[in-house]
């Protein structure tokens, strides 16, 4: 019989002493705190997160934290003694403390494997050694004869000599010459495989849509098969590939043609995305700002007057991105 779905929480470490860890909790309680009895526990140094800080509660399908801290508790920013969880929310322990991003997914219960029935061990019989008969006593010779005379060995006849044999040169036969050597044919070579599948939390804000993903790879495009869509004149078909390889985010332009731009830079594809990393999918945009954690929000396309050749990749990172989502998406993104 089919075990029921559960829902899987998906806690993401974007700040903190740990900083790119994710956790995933499947009860419908998670204590947090530094006690060694919370579910997710900081260390013990960490003197500004309560023993008890905080719970996350499952009531039905929702999730509801609820502080119980000293310094504090926000979500998205906003302190809180207790509010209901929505997929994409950042939690803060503390003001400027450690960072958390809230996902769920669901999952499947795996069954309890049946137990296999004791087969008892096969008992091998050994036969008992095998007795030799008694042997009979020889019976008694009641006339003894005297022993008998020894007879004369025989003279040996003398061995005729054959004729000396006379040696036979024969003649050996041809050696067949070696058949000519076969041209090898080297198979070609084998075709990389693609990126596995891993699972990563992801999520893009374009436009007014928001989305999230909790396995990479995706793709991005214009087309209806792509996972993420994106109505852009510039973009055709599926355009680039996001995956999580080597501990970092990466993208693969699947155009063939070198459209990418990071940072007004063309780039070599695949290249890894860093936190302030501004990737444009063509360029004619569309742009976005990528984010630690996994969050990638559109910006708008940088000025002409912009000069792109003086900046250092990391001055280009550190720069601020020009948005142009609402307040909700500033709050998440931040």
């Amino acid at each position: 019989m089919k075990q029921p779905l559960s829902i899987i929480v998906q806690l993401v470490h974007i700040h903190g002493p740990m900083k790119g860890r994710i956790q995933e909790f499947g009860g419908s309680e998670i204590a947090i705190g530094r006690h060694p009895s919370c579910d997710l526990q900081f260390p013990k140094d960490l003197v500004v997160i309560s023993r008890n800080h905080a719970r996350i509660i499952r009531e039905g399908n929702r999730f509801k934290i609820i502080d119980s801290s000293t310094n504090g508790t926000f979500v998205n920013g906003t302190r809180i003694t207790e509010t209901w969880l929505k997929n994409g929310d950042v939690i803060f322990f503390t003001e400027g403390g450690p960072k958390i991003s809230f996902l769920t997914r669901e999952g499947e219960i795996a069954p309890a494997p049946e137990p296999r029935p004791s087969v008892p061990e096969a008992v091998v019989l050994e036969p008992p050694p095998l007795q030799e008969p008694p042997q009979p006593n020889p019976p008694v010779d009641e006339n003894p004869r005297p022993p008998a005379t020894p007879a004369m060995p025989a003279r040996p006849r003398p061995i005729p000599q054959s004729p000396p044999l006379q040696p036979v040169f024969s003649q050996e036969p041809p050696v067949p010459p070696p058949p000519p050597a076969q041209q090898t044919v080297q198979p070609p070579p084998p075709q990389s495989p693609g990126p596995e599948t891993v699972k990563a939390p992801l999520v893009i804000q374009y436009g007014a849509v928001l989305k999230s993903f909790n396995e990479l790879p995706i793709t991005m495009g214009s087309r209806g098969d792509c996972d993420f869509t994106l109505e852009h004149p510039a973009v055709s078909g599926p355009q680039v590939q996001i995956y999580f390889s080597q501990g970092s985010y990466r993208v693969k332009d699947l155009t063939g043609q070198n459209q990418m731009r990071i940072n007004g830079r063309e780039a070599v594809s695949p290249s890894p995305l860093m936190p302030g990393d501004r990737l444009f999918l063509t360029p004619g945009g569309p742009g976005f700002q990528f984010i630690e954690g996994g969050r990638m929000a559109e910006i708008s396309l940088p000025s002409q007057e912009e000069p792109e050749h003086d900046e250092s990749p990391r001055e280009i990172a550190a720069a601020p991105a020009k948005e142009k989502s609402g307040s909700l998406f500033k709050k998440l993104f931040r």
